[in-house]
């Protein structure tokens, strides 16, 4: 809905010539009204900034979501990014009512609940989900009772930034470093918890790449082509993301044959871009590509 609304206002004067046009008219034969219902709509300028406002408090929850659906490590940005949406949204909110930020209003406090109920957040070592989960993880890792106890005291020195984990550059760089190359250099005096945190920190926090992997496989193993075996798939898969992946490094990658192969990549876009549409329904299973590599095959053949 937010991306609908964006195209609208990008083609706001294209839709508001078109309702006072004449040929307007054919149109309202048909409907009369539901045509005059649209034109007063599209020729309302409390309409236009009532679409302005809902713009001003989702863009921040809008851009946060597509900056964790990349395929970039960014697990431990979401706490920092969640208390800075929160922020914007309020002030875009308590900015259109005219109020100040110590003062109450009711549609932010609904606002509010809604994001909160999908964010019971606490400390991590208070939440007691996260604790169960993550000793449960430490015993599948570490077997031994004594690696165990090794790695539970190195974890104490992490949630209370003791030893290396206090040290002044460490503290100051927590949030303005690479988090693998944080760990690669402050981790070194608690190399079990190490080796997690890189495994940890390495993942991405959505299930975009896999979404990616499944459309090039449902193009793969299509119906015309369902009688390979699911090695040959999984080889075809692996050969076309990594040949997608190299065609980055390569000057064709921005206006060569293979141009918007590799949509979004490992950037996120915001309200800005909704102009493209055109693009936006492009993937790697369309009639269109599929076809033409049919076709090619039958020539050849």
């Amino acid at each position: 809905m937010i991306v609908m609304l964006k195209r609208f206002k990008l083609i706001k004067s294209g839709l508001q010539n078109m309702v006072i046009s004449e040929k307007w008219n054919i149109y309202r034969d048909d409907n009369l009204g539901r045509a005059r219902h649209v034109k007063e709509k599209l020729l309302d300028d409390c309409f236009w900034d009532s679409i302005d406002y809902i713009f001003s408090f989702t863009a921040p929850i809008y851009d946060m979501i597509r900056a964790c659906d990349t395929d970039r490590a960014c697990l431990h940005l979401i706490y920092d990014m969640w208390d800075a949406m929160i922020v914007k949204v309020k002030k875009a909110i308590y900015h259109k009512e005219g109020k100040r930020m110590e003062e109450s209003s009711s549609f932010y406090d609904v606002v509010h609940r809604i994001l909160v109920d999908h964010s019971s957040r606490v400390p991590p070592h208070m939440d007691l989900e996260l604790t169960q989960e993550r000793q449960k993880c430490l015993r599948r890792f570490f077997p031994s009772m004594e690696d165990r106890s090794r790695i539970s005291l190195e974890y104490a020195d992490f949630i209370s930034n003791s030893g290396t984990f206090g040290d002044f550059d460490a503290i100051n760089t927590q949030y303005t470093m690479d988090p693998k190359s944080w760990w690669l250099l402050y981790g070194t005096f608690t190399p079990m918890l190490q080796k997690i945190a890189l495994r940890l920190v390495q993942q991405p926090s959505s299930s975009s790449c896999a979404e990616c992997n499944w459309s090039t496989y449902s193009f793969v193993h299509s119906i015309k082509r369902n009688k390979i075996t699911p090695k040959r798939a999984e080889d075809l898969v692996y050969v076309h993301s990594n040949l997608r992946l190299l065609s980055r490094k390569t000057p064709s990658y921005a206006q060569g044959a293979n141009q918007m192969w590799d949509i979004a990549g490992d950037t996120f876009d915001s309200l800005d871009d909704i102009g493209d549409l055109q693009f936006a329904s492009l993937s790697l299973d369309e009639p269109k590509i599929e076809a033409m590599i049919i076709q090619d095959g039958d020539e050849n053949n």
